[in-house]
């Protein structure tokens, strides 16, 4: 790997092209901005404004991107064999749909065997984390809600700690506009939380201190140059001795009138997550043209965070859960497991149709037998369930999650052109039967007269879903151990770096949002400024 110091040119249209524009697009946007380097962030996903953001999930076209059907929403589902993965799309990538909580790892995961040769990660990264937190506008939950009550009350009766999260919600006085809050007076206004439930559905009520309203927000005012609907799909080095890439793209929102575009740099740093950035290096490798020297290792080490979702649908119709903002407490059933609330806002019952009631149970034939017996003992019940009036306000959804490793491979399909497909590497399969969870469920179900339900995924094959989908480009001390260093450079290809979280190389087991903040944060720290960079 050559000296990160080597002189750009003002032959590249940029010094650095960010494929992405999540946490870590985001942040290597404006902190490379700020150290004098002309940069372009290309995303695939649309821009979105408050009005563009659906009322509720049944809002098809305006929620999920599919963009075959003409629909580019901010919410993509993917299915694979070993796991369904839920992501965000746009210009803020999956801070448009995250439900704000902003956890630091417990020492596990900075001492994880997979990374913790590269460097001692807790201490490096201490800083960082300060950082993110304060560049997100994170404060622990001051609100309290029903659900938080329910919560409460099963840790209590559990034995097991409580707590509140930090999130990345402006709550001040609820619905009152104020003038930028946290970067005084240079970033945007910002209006009291109203306690809706829409975190999740994109904030209508310029609430949420998402990618676009803090780092993306600043580093455009510093001169960055941003193309949504802009899907990349070819990185190629240029010819000759100076180095660079050509980076091209389709850009508009019809599969049918999209034109292409190309752009050329010194650097580029893939940013577009583990379902952009490792499907797209994988094609990359695949291109004699493009990048056929990257890593065998590209594509392994997939990792989620172990994660069970479990949605509880109340028989009683008194309490409206949807209130409050998407996750406002935690019980932390151990050190390596916890449980979250998650809500949708009012009106938000897209999920019924996919949902089927939940069992435990490694075996396909026991899970169905479960199931048909719940059905057959309880038809009353799960007909009202399956007619709940509004789904959101009558139900508790539960994420858990615990820090057990266990990794996948995934590979492009063996048609020309076919997506990633998913392999098992190492460890134990990742599985939706988790009898903690399960317990805990049937706990929350006793405080609202409910019923836990899982996605028909679940239930019937046992697979599981995850929103924090990790790896596929993980570190390494060389090529044949990783795809990237610790510095998240490119093997083998100078200028090249992957930040997000496919750069992740161990379980965090608790949301990861902060995480590729502030590894992202450390990556930018690294690189000088434009000025010594060139002398």
């Amino acid at each position: 790997m050559s000296d990160r110091t080597q002189p750009s040119s003002d032959r590249f249209d940029y010094d650095y092209i960010i494929i992405g524009s999540g946490f870590g697009g985001s942040v290597s946007a404006l902190r490379l901005v700020e150290k004098g380097y002309r940069v372009l962030v290309l995303e695939k996903g649309r821009e979105l404004k408050a009005e563009d953001f659906p009322k509720s999930n049944w809002n098809l076209k305006r929620w999920l991107w599919m963009p075959k059907l003409g629909w580019r929403g901010l919410f993509q589902m993917r299915f694979f064999r070993h796991v369904t993965v839920l992501a965000g799309v746009g210009v803020g990538g999956g801070s448009l749909v995250y439900a704000n909580t902003l956890p630091i790892p417990k020492r596990g995961f900075f001492e994880s065997a997979s990374w913790a040769h590269l460097a001692d990660w807790e201490r490096e990264l201490k800083t960082h984390y300060a950082t993110a937190r304060r560049m997100l506008g994170a404060v622990p939950n001051p609100t309290f809600t029903p659900v938080d009550r329910i919560i409460k009350q099963v840790a209590e009766e559990s034995g097991k700690p409580f707590d509140k999260p930090h999130v990345a919600v402006y709550f001040g006085e609820p619905g009152k506009t104020v003038p930028d809050p946290y970067f005084g007076g240079d970033g945007p206004d910002r209006t009291g939380c109203n306690l809706c439930g829409g975190c999740m559905l994109g904030c209508r009520h310029n609430s949420k201190n998402t990618l676009d309203k803090n780092y993306l927000y600043l580093a455009r005012k510093r001169g960055l140059d941003l193309h949504a609907d802009t899907e990349v799909d070819a990185v190629r080095p240029l010819p000759g001795e100076g180095g660079g890439y050509r980076v091209e793209a389709k850009h508009g929102t019809s599969r049918l009138r999209r034109c292409r575009r190309s752009f050329t740099a010194r650097n580029v740093i893939f940013a577009g997550g583990v379902l952009g950035t490792v499907e797209l290096l994988l094609k990359l490798k695949k291109d004699p043209k493009a990048l056929p020297g990257l890593s065998e290792r590209l594509g392994a080490k997939v990792r989620t965070n172990s994660e069970s979702l479990i949605g509880v649908i109340g028989q009683q119709r008194k309490h409206d859960l949807s209130r409050g903002i998407a996750i406002g407490s935690i019980i932390q059933t151990d050190e390596h497991s916890h449980l979250e609330p998650v809500r949708y806002p009012a009106g938000s019952g897209f999920f019924r149709t996919l949902m089927a009631p939940h069992v435990a149970g490694e075996k396909a034939a026991v899970r169905l037998a479960r199931m048909l017996g719940t059905l057959a003992r309880h038809p009353v019940r799960t007909l009202r369930a399956a007619a709940v009036p509004d789904m959101a306000k009558y139900s508790i959804i539960l994420l858990y999650m615990r820090s057990m490793e266990g990794t996948l491979r995934f590979r492009l399909g063996k048609v020309a052109g076919k997506r990633m497909t998913s392999g098992l590497e190492s460890g134990k399969s990742p599985t939706a039967s988790i009898p903690e969870a399960t317990e805990l469920a049937k706990k929350v179900g006793a405080k609202i007269d409910g019923d836990p339900y899982s996605l028909i995924t679940e239930t019937a094959l046992n697979i599981p879903t995850t929103a924090h989908i990790l790896g596929g480009c993980c570190m390494g001390d060389s090529i044949e151990t990783g795809v990237i260093d610790k510095d998240h450079r490119v093997f083998g290809y100078d200028g090249l770096f992957v930040i997000d979280g496919s750069s992740i190389s161990a379980n965090p087991g608790v949301n990861p949002s902060l995480t590729i903040t502030a590894l992202a944060e450390r990556a930018m720290s690294l690189i000088p400024p434009k000025a010594a960079r060139d002398g």
